[in-house]
């Protein structure tokens, strides 16, 4: 791989991760007591954040999965939405929670909610563990937020660059 000549800067490690996904956790457990909630991961990224958040919600969950492509192999997203996989659940009447690993620019996620909203859940949340609003091009926010972060270029917990990296369990950038 072309890491060579990089180092790491940690942003988040496991324990941070861990603890905050726990509160995340804890909070949607009350906030949807007593409802049929349906989380949906939005893959590839989502999926080790999307697998621990569910272990840490404490009420019955159903899970189900959307793959989109936005970004191919690039550090910025393409601006077009494809949808490559759909969900296999129906929604009508459930409670949704999308969610995704990082929003940046909004566009993805605006366009899997206006997508989701069609099939008329009975409501329909948005769960990412990162947060990038400097990068926001579309009026959308998440009802649950791990971090903030900065305009960085982050990978590891999921997040990719050039298909490698998801399996790092914490999230750090590179320095050249």
């Amino acid at each position: 791989m072309e890491n060579s000549l990089k180092t790491e800067n940690v942003l988040f490690n496991e324990d941070q991760i861990s603890d905050r996904i726990k509160e995340m956790g804890e909070v949607i457990s009350k906030d949807y007591e007593g409802k049929d909630l349906i989380v949906v991961s939005l893959l590839r990224g989502s999926f080790i954040f999307a697998a621990d958040l569910v272990r840490a919600i404490s009420i019955p969950v159903q899970v189900d999965f959307m793959t989109t492509a936005s970004y191919g192999h690039s550090e910025e997203s393409t601006g077009h939405v494809a949808l490559i996989h759909d969900l296999m659940s129906e929604i009508k009447d459930k409670d949704v929670l999308i969610v995704d690993d990082i929003i940046d620019s909004g566009r993805t996620l605006n366009v899997v909610k206006e997508m989701l909203k069609e099939r008329d859940p009975r409501s329909l949340k948005v769960c990412t563990l990162l947060d990038k609003p400097s990068r926001r091009t579309v009026d959308i926010n998440a009802d649950y937020v791990g971090f903030e972060i900065e305009d960085l270029f982050i990978v590891g917990y999921g997040l990719n660059y050039k298909d490698h990296y998801r399996n790092i369990p914490y999230i750090f950038t590179f320095d050249s």
